[in-house]
């Protein structure tokens, strides 16, 4: 009698992999459309906690990640939004919502201040938290099929500060009143005109065109990349701007200096 296998539950999970120094993040729960469960948030907060402590090496990784790429599972979503099937338990009204909003708001600030280049490769919903997730990548990639809306209006919620201030300084007061107001969905040649994507490619093109830049990334120096990072912040927070100097500096005292400006009179690709 042959033994049938059981039957997989579906996924419910945010997972890492790493290959060629490129790190892909992905959400996985397929049938919600990625909606986060507490779950999900809490190994989006370890995962990034991980990848920021291996950068450049400083944990001894022989080949650590160089870029990080965010996903959603399947084809028919980057992130729906939170599981709202979980708030009456994990997010309860009043002040019982505050711990769930400070591990969602900390998911945020942990992908924003990863030190490597992150891309958010998005197609299908993107919807809420998933747009939380998108705009504190670096750059963000979307298929023409993606969906952009942001629905506490609909559900009653407060926007939080921080998660408004990323969308004000990405797309203006404006598009961010309005998406909040209306909780209507945008479709990705909006979402491009207005300046919450980088680039709308074709879905069959979506995989490639994030694999094609994530490489060009890798091939450039990283000191680079990380000063750039932290200049672009200090654009806007003033605070930063001793810590922006020092990159600078550190740029100038590096390997990846010398490497770049020998490659260059040699005529010959450099080595980061």
């Amino acid at each position: 009698m042959m033994n049938t296998p059981p039957t997989p539950t579906p996924a419910n999970q945010t997972t890492v992999t790493t290959r060629d120094r490129i790190a892909t993040v992905t959400f996985d729960q397929i049938a919600r459309r990625n909606a986060m469960t507490l779950k999900m948030w809490n190994e989006l907060a370890s995962i990034c906690a991980e990848l920021a402590a291996a950068d450049l090496g400083d944990d001894d990784t022989e080949e650590p990640a160089r870029v990080v790429i965010f996903t959603g599972a399947g084809t028919g979503a980057f992130v729906a939004g939170a599981d709202i099937s979980q708030f009456t338990s994990v997010r309860p009204a009043g002040r019982g919502q505050d711990s769930y909003n400070e591990t969602v708001n900390g998911c945020y600030r942990a992908v924003a201040s990863l030190p490597q280049p992150t891309i958010a490769s998005i197609h299908g919903a993107c919807v809420g938290g998933g747009v939380g997730i998108a705009v504190s990548a670096d750059i963000r990639i979307a298929a023409s099929d993606a969906k952009f809306g942001l629905p506490p209006a609909r559900l009653g919620i407060g926007y939080p500060p921080d998660g408004v201030a990323a969308l004000v300084h990405l797309i203006g007061p404006a598009w961010t009143k309005q998406l909040i107001y209306t909780a209507d969905l945008i479709d990705a040649d909006t979402a491009l005109r207005i300046g919450l994507v980088n680039e709308v490619v074709p879905p069959a093109d979506l995989e490639s065109r994030v694999g094609e830049l994530a490489t060009t990334m890798i091939r450039r120096a990283p000191l680079s990349q990380r000063s750039a990072k932290v200049s672009v912040e200090a654009a806007y927070r003033s605070e930063l701007l001793p810590e922006a100097q020092r990159w600078v500096e550190r740029c100038a005292d590096s390997a990846d200096y010398s490497e770049g400006v020998a490659a260059f009179l040699e005529k010959r690709s450099p080595k980061f």
